[in-house]
Order: C-alpha cells, then sequence, then structure tokens
C-alpha cells in the first residue's frame, strides 16, 4: 500500500527534576548542599531512511514520544540524559506543522536529519542556588515539559524524469516497456491509483528513474479527480514528459490543458524543462502526418509507440540529452 501522507504527534521528553539533598558523611558535620541536576529529555528527530517507500508505519502508529531525563541525585549527581527518538522517513518527505501548515524541513538525501521536537531542560538541584549568605538551601527546579506538536508528513517521491498526461494515454505501459516496473495496465481511466517508479537503463552504463502518476484531468490542481494528491510526486522530477495520444480529437487542446493544469498547481512545476511524447503512433493511419503542437523555447517532441516500440530509443535518448542539459542546475549528477 502506497501511503504519501501521515499526521503524527510528537512530544520531546520531559527533563528530570534537580534533588534536594545534603552531604551526609561520618566527621563531615554540615557537609553542605550535594543535589545533583535533572538530566536533559530527549528530543524527536526525523531521519531519511534509503529502505523505506511509503509512510505506511505511521498509519497505525500516530503518537510518538522520546525518553524522559532521569531525576538528580545526591553526592552532585546529573541524571542520565533520555534518549532520542529518531522516527524513519523515505528520502523525499516534507515536515510541516499540521497547525499551521509551516515547513519545518525536508529530508532528501540517504540520512537526513531534522529537529522536530526538542527536549525538556533538567532542573538544577539545590548545590546550584548555594551562596556566601545562602549556604543551605532546600531550592530546586522541576524539568521542563519537552516539545509537543502535531506534524504532516508528506512523501514527494525523487525522481528524474516525471510523467504527465490524462488517464489512459499510456503512462502505465511505456514504464513498463522501458523499465523494470510493472504498473497496472488496463483499458479504463484511472488504472493507475499511486505512483510507481522505474529505473530506465540505456547503453554504456547509463540510467534515470522514471515517475508513473495517476492520470491528470481538467480541474486537478483543484483536486478533481487524482491529481491534486499526486501531483507533488512529479515536484521533484527535473524533466517532465507530457504525454499527447495521437488519436486525441485535439492533441494541442490536450496538450495545453496539461501545462495550465501544472502552472495552476505550482509555477515552478510548469517551469521545467519537458519533452513532447506523442503515444500511441501505431494508431495514426498509414501516410498519415504526426500532430504539430505548438510549445515555448522549442520543446522537442518525439513519436513512440509502445506497443511496436517505435521510437522508444529517440525518446530515452532524448530524455537523457534533456536531463544533461539541466545538469548544471541540479543537485543529483548525471
Amino acid at each position: 500500500m502506497f501511503i504519501d501522507r501521515a499526521v503524527v504527534h510528537v512530544v520531546g521528553g520531559p527533563g528530570g527534576a534537580g534533588a534536594s539533598s545534603f552531604r551526609r558523611e561520618k566527621f563531615v558535620p554540615k557537609g553542605g548542599p550535594d543535589g545533583g541536576d535533572g538530566g536533559k529529555g530527549g528530543s524527536v528527530y526525523a531521519r531519511a531512511d534509503p529502505n523505506l517507500a511509503t509512510l505506511l508505519d505511521y498509519r497505525y502508529r500516530t503518537h510518538w514520544k522520546a525518553e524522559r531525563g532521569q531525576h538528580g541525585k545526591g553526592k552532585n549527581m546529573t541524571g542520565k540524559s533520555g534518549a532520542d527518538l529518531y522516527l524513519p522517513v523515505p528520502p523525499g518527505t516534507e515536515v510541516r506543522d499540521a497547525a499551521t501548515g509551516t515547513l519545518l524541513g525536508e529530508l532528501v538525501g540517504p540520512n537526513d536529519v531534522l529537529l522536530v521536537a526538542r527536549g525538556g531542560r533538567g532542573g538544577r538541584g539545590n548545590a546550584r542556588f548555594a551562596t556566601a549568605t545562602h549556604q543551605s538551601p532546600r531550592e530546586w527546579e522541576p524539568g521542563e515539559y519537552g516539545e509537543e506538536r502535531e506534524l504532516e508528513l508528506v512523501l514527494k517521491l525523487i525522481a528524474d524524469v516525471g510523467l504527465l498526461g490524462e488517464p489512459n494515454v499510456g503512462k502505465s505501459t511505456l514504464l513498463s516497456v522501458v523499465s523494470a516496473a510493472r504498473p497496472k495496465v488496463a483499458e479504463y481511466p484511472f488504472t493507475t491509483l499511486e505512483p510507481y517508479l522505474g529505473v530506465v537503463g540505456l547503453p554504456d552504463h547509463r540510467s534515470f528513474v522514471m515517475a508513473d502518476i495517476p492520470g491528470i484531468i481538467e480541474g486537478a490542481h483543484g483536486g478533481k479527480g487524482l491529481g491534486l494528491r499526486f501531483l507533488q510526486h512529479v515536484e521533484r522530477t527535473r524533466v517532465i514528459a507530457v504525454l499527447v495520444p495521437v488519436d486525441s480529437p485535439d492533441p494541442q487542446g490536450t496538450y495545453d490543458l496539461l501545462m495550465r493544469e501544472a502552472a495552476l498547481y505550482s509555477a515552478e512545476l510548469a517551469a521545467k524543462p519537458h519533452v513532447v511524447v506523442l503515444t500511441k503512433a501505431d494508431l495514426l493511419p498509414s501516410g498519415s502526418r504526426l500532430p504539430a503542437i505548438r510549445t515555448a523555447g522549442g520543446v522537442p517532441a518525439v513519436a513512440v509507440s509502445a506497443v511496436t516500440r517505435e521510437g522508444i530509443r529517440e525518446l530515452l535518448e532524448t530524455l537523457w540529452q534533456t536531463l544533461r542539459s539541466g545538469a548544471a542546475t541540479s543537485s543529483r549528477p548525471i
């Protein structure tokens, strides 16, 4: 089951209380205060784990609390600090404050760590309150409570190329042809209900990761269909493959619709480099010309057929070259 959103309640561990104690030892009268400080409470961190692919674990357990600090003791002994708690999440996870929507941070690389709830400070023992004029203090401090908050975890898949298209344009079929991924393929709309990733291999030991998301329809940016929920998964891609079927009644209108929905969802997403992929080329009658798609900036267009494998090699090389041309602005080398 692919879970890309979760809300969890996290609590930093409370600090331990300081001790109120006086030294008691043979031949040492009036030994003075020796109460130690309380230990610090454990903090809660989110940590990227490359072995995870979904947020499924947080559907079954939503409350997480770090260990409390131990109380101080006599003989100036400080209490043991509480152990920090690490929440493993898949790389590509954003962490937001659920109450305000504020972005606290994101974990992209393996083993990235983000502090999400700080542990409480330990209280001071009575030895800390001794002065020249106040030599037998009995004051001590309780430990502070740890930070407590509701977090929203949002997973955005990390891929090089994202497939963007209406339902039933051949996204899943294309991914199954160019990689070892096996998404569900059927003749009815919205066959794909969750994103799929596939590693595309090219000659000379070259490869890139391709992501397939559910189909986009008009109004997807506002929650229509499944688009709003899954457009987030192409936000991190470096290149978008815009799929337009050659048998569409209005190929230009289809292309304009997809780019408009992407722009309404995120201007940054619409500004990413993209390649137009004319799918289902095998359905084009013999001798017919490919539909012309008007784009801004001379975007390359490649006609392919996942059934006959026509144009597949050209498409992969075009995507590779587009990735390389944008490698200078990417944090991931190609």
